[in-house]
């Protein structure tokens, strides 16, 4: 059995890229980014050239991000500073007991979910998003409440994503249900699950943690606008 290279991490969106995502993205060699459709995001695992990626990619989108590492930014790009995030990694199935009926959302239900992802994540969450992954909602009166999904797909590994709950049905425990669910459908694909959450978000940290996610590592993620 090969060993898990759990190092693919520290470059999710380049490998992600590179190994399962590779229509949705752009390689330049040491520098990956999604097509801003999908989700404006790169990373770099050099900084050769990085000045002319960063300078292309603007050229796509006025806004977007940088995990982990950041090269020197040219004078046409704005830093508009970073968000500190705990990469969570879980390395087996949760046993959550699930009450509520989750069902899988497909293309007809993408005005519900893009409805709900954008009172909470809209600077993340673009119209192609959905492509990624599977997405996972629970609906109640006919009114999608809660949603969890993947984002970031590895051989190994899938990201669990936009874990967003509507405001006046927070404090019910849908979101454990959701990421229960999720986390598990990606076991299924004999894959593991991991996410980013933001290292000032202690109340959802603790529920990742009471469902056996861990921090694998402190990871920035940077804001770069056109100027």
């Amino acid at each position: 059995m090969v060993p898990i290279d759990f190092d693919k991490l520290d470059y999710p969106i380049g490998n992600s890229i590179k190994e399962c995502h590779s229509q949705y993205g752009l390689d330049f060699q040491n520098g990956h980014f999604y097509l801003p459709d999908y989700c404006p995001f790169g990373d770099f695992s050099s900084f050769e050239n990085a000045a002319s990626i960063l300078e292309q990619y603007l050229k796509l989108t006025s806004s977007f991000y940088i995990f982990g590492n950041l090269p020197e930014v040219p004078s046409c790009i704005e830093n508009k500073g970073a968000l500190r995030c705990c990469q969570m990694i879980l390395t087996c199935r949760i046993k959550h007991p699930i009450t509520e009926t989750i069902i899988k959302l497909g293309p007809e239900k993408l005005d519900d979910l893009l409805g709900l992802v954008r009172l909470v994540y809209p600077e993340y969450f673009k119209p192609q998003t959905t492509a990624m992954g599977n997405y996972y909602g629970i609906y109640k009166d006919s009114k999608l409440v809660a949603v969890t999904g993947e984002r970031m797909q590895m051989n190994d590994f899938i990201e669990v994503s936009a874990v967003i709950t509507h405001p006046d049905h927070t404090g019910k425990g849908y979101a454990k249900q959701l990421v229960t669910h999720t986390a598990n459908a990606i076991f299924d694909q004999n894959k593991f699950p991991f996410l980013h959450v933001a290292r000032r978000n202690s109340r959802a940290i603790h529920v990742y943690e009471s469902l056996g996610f861990s921090t694998r590592k402190e990871i920035n993620i940077w804001h770069l606008v056109k100027k």
